[in-house]
């Protein structure tokens, strides 16, 4: 799957870009100017690179809401904490949330109810503050290159060494 988003921060940032996916565990944000970040899952970890700074942050994808989108098979009645979902006329809206050592927060998952395709998600974090991502021109079944979410581990330890 690919296809544009866009992106709005707790403070009313707006960001948009492009994004490919590829379950089990695979999808890269890349994000357009003046933004300058791209995140990448490769199946085990999530990475936050900043292209100007050339600096990024890594956490295991298993601790990340990404873990959610990202299943191979998703299972909301045994893998998720689902607190509550709402059926509208066009929008399915199911939220889940978490607290555990690592995580804290909900992560909101809009639905359109006829083709049950996800539309948006919002993440809520710990200070209670909202990302949301809006996903549209989707394309399902298009292959992506596997170079797109390959993360570069070097990089860290070339980052942590300055």
């Amino acid at each position: 799957m690919q296809g544009d988003f866009v992106q709005f921060g707790p403070n009313g940032e707006r960001a948009e870009g492009k994004f490919f996916l590829a379950r089990p565990g695979r999808i890269r944000f890349h994000y357009l100017p003046p933004a300058r970040v791209d995140i990448i899952a490769d199946g085990k970890s999530v990475s936050v690179k900043d292209r100007k700074l050339q600096t990024q942050d890594i956490w295991p994808l298993s601790k990340t809401p990404l873990r959610f989108l990202l299943a191979e098979r998703i299972n909301l009645t045994s893998d998720a904490n689902v607190t509550s979902v709402s059926v509208e006329p066009d929008l399915v809206t199911v939220t889940i949330t978490e607290d555990t050592t690592f995580v804290q927060g909900k992560l909101t998952l809009i639905f359109d109810s006829n083709t049950r395709e996800l539309k948006q998600w919002t993440v809520t974090d710990a200070q209670g503050l909202d990302t949301s991502v809006a996903i549209y021109n989707v394309e399902v079944g298009k292959p992506t290159n596997a170079k797109l979410f390959e993360i570069d581990y070097l990089a860290n330890v070339r980052q942590n060494q300055r």
